[in-house]
């Protein structure tokens, strides 16, 4: 299964870059990147974390997909 996310477009929806979501949420802009391109699959907190500066729920934001 793989993990796809919605974190571009909520942040876009948002208007935050990823340095201002990186920083509200404690990590590394580095972080985000690798979240949004679905290279990093985030712990529960980190999920949490992102949701909630967002303003959704963890599954609004993160879905898994079967792999084709």
């Amino acid at each position: 299964m793989k993990l796809v996310t919605k974190i571009k477009e909520y942040r876009a929806k948002n208007d935050m870059t990823q340095d201002t979501l990186a920083a509200l949420v404690g990590v590394r802009r580095e972080t985000i990147v690798h979240l949004e391109n679905g290279k990093y699959n985030p712990s529960l907190k980190l999920a949490y974390d992102v949701a909630k500066v967002l303003g959704v729920t963890v599954e609004q934001l993160f879905t898994f997909v079967e792999e084709e």
